[in-house]
């Protein structure tokens, strides 16, 4: 049903514009790459969000991935209660750092040593510091398409919202920055071989969403990921498995679980926080313990390992150690394609659908999207059409071709089923009306 008025909303807009950048904190929350107002929300429950002016929505961005266990979930709840009932910055150590070290460390196999900062651009930026001083070595790889935080290195050809934007890099990125970064593409091993080939003994290492959640989800094809690691280590080189977005959220094990491949480093972030800003890296002991004080690659940051931020993703992932929850995520995902099989063959010269477990991207593009260019050649104005039949239809989905939709275990049958509809109704939208907003 289409909100009843979404006036709130437009007020919150104007006043966020008048004293924020596009009047938001982060870029792709601004609607622009689909045009109208971003929803202000008020309050969110479950699976449900609700905007300022009472619209109810059926939720498949969890704020962006780590509401895994839905909105406001009573056992996270309680446990950010008493943690800030105690205080909730103390800058010392906490022994909540070492429970949720410990849960980490008990469900992903390569990780043996982890350190907790306070967002995935700084678990990445530091897994990337950590690599070069382990090889005394300089260059990275990485993959047009896969989005690994904001900072300088590795703001080239990056995904998520700058591709949203359509800007490869950004003004303010020097060149000396970026000299460094060696871009390849995504599922292709023969350009990966041909950049060690380049420069065999300066690679330090290649970042990789194994899974990528930023061009849309796009899966590894069979053999890239194990490709990857077999040419890291013939070269010397280390293995970093961005799972800021995958880690807990595909498999308990992340994404090197669901696909038997181990990464060297990994940087996590998102559900290890229970919704609250965190990050971490972690991975072999002899690696880890070069990261100061144990050792001299200096990293450092104030408010890492939040005593908040600490109980909400203890919280979470106990939960998720529940017998059947990734069954239950797997079931949900199945039950939402299946649904949709009908309307993907009917319109499969336009459309196609990408799952790996509880992640999902419709692509308004022909075939399987496997890299980069792919993702860019999809119809935007056709995903801006389904994006606003899908919030007039009362569900919230990202607001850019180029990003994850994501279930939650709050998520029902009934809501799954009636999303598959929905869905559908909206990509009969998007391609029998072509006006854009």
């Amino acid at each position: 049903m289409k909100p009843s008025s979404i006036a709130a909303s437009d007020e919150a807009f104007a006043a966020a514009c008048a004293r924020m950048p596009g009047g938001v904190n982060s870029p792709v929350r601004a609607f622009g790459a689909v045009g109208g107002t971003p929803r202000f929300i008020a309050s969110a429950r479950g699976s449900h969000l609700v905007d300022l002016d009472g619209n109810d929505y059926v939720d498949f961005v969890g704020s962006w991935g780590p509401m895994i266990l839905g909105h406001a979930n009573a056992s996270v709840h309680d446990a950010i209660v008493s943690a800030v009932d105690r205080g909730w910055t103390f800058g010392a150590p906490t022994t909540a750092e070492t429970e949720l070290a410990a849960e980490v460390c008990d469900a992903v196999n390569s990780i043996e040593k982890i350190r907790m900062v306070n967002s995935g651009t700084e678990a990445t930026m530091s897994a990337i510091r950590l690599a070069r001083a382990c090889t005394g070595r300089n260059r990275v790889i990485k993959f047009s398409g896969c989005y690994h935080g904001h900072h300088d290195a590795l703001l080239v050809a990056a995904g998520s919202g700058l591709a949203t934007a359509g800007t490869p890099s950004s003004p303010g990125v020097t060149p000396g920055s970026v000299a460094d970064t060696v871009l390849c593409r995504f599922n292709d091993l023969d350009s990966v071989r041909e950049a060690f080939r380049a420069t065999p003994d300066d690679i330090a290492c290649i970042i990789v969403e194994p899974v990528a959640g930023n061009m849309g989800v796009v899966a590894p094809k069979p053999g890239f990921l194990e490709g990857l690691r077999t040419v890291c280590s013939a070269h010397g080189a280390l293995l970093v498995f961005d799972e800021v977005m995958t880690g807990f959220r595909v498999a308990r094990g992340g994404a090197q679980a669901r696909f038997a491949v181990a990464p060297d480093l990994t940087t996590l972030g998102k559900i290890i926080g229970g919704g609250m800003p965190v990050g971490a890296y972690g991975g072999r002991a002899d690696l880890m313990q070069r990261v100061a004080p144990s050792g001299d690659v200096y990293q450092a940051g104030t408010l890492s390992g939040n005593p908040a931020a600490m109980a909400a993703g203890i919280a979470t992932l106990r939960a998720l150690r529940a017998h059947g929850a990734y069954d239950r995520l797997e079931a949900l995902g199945t039950q939402l394609e299946q649904g949709l099989a009908a309307v993907l063959q009917k319109h499969a010269d336009t459309v196609s659908f990408a799952r790996v477990g509880s992640m999902f991207t419709l692509f308004f593009h022909s075939g399987r999207v496997e890299h980069f260019d792919d993702a860019m050649a999809c119809d935007t104005g056709a995903f801006g059409r389904y994006f606003h039949a899908m919030l007039d239809a009362g569900y919230y989905v990202p607001p850019s071709q180029f990003e994850a939709n994501f279930i939650s275990l709050a998520h029902t049958d009934d809501e799954i089923q009636a999303a598959a509809a929905a869905m559908e109704r909206a990509i009969v939208t998007a391609h029998g009306n072509a006006t854009t907003r």
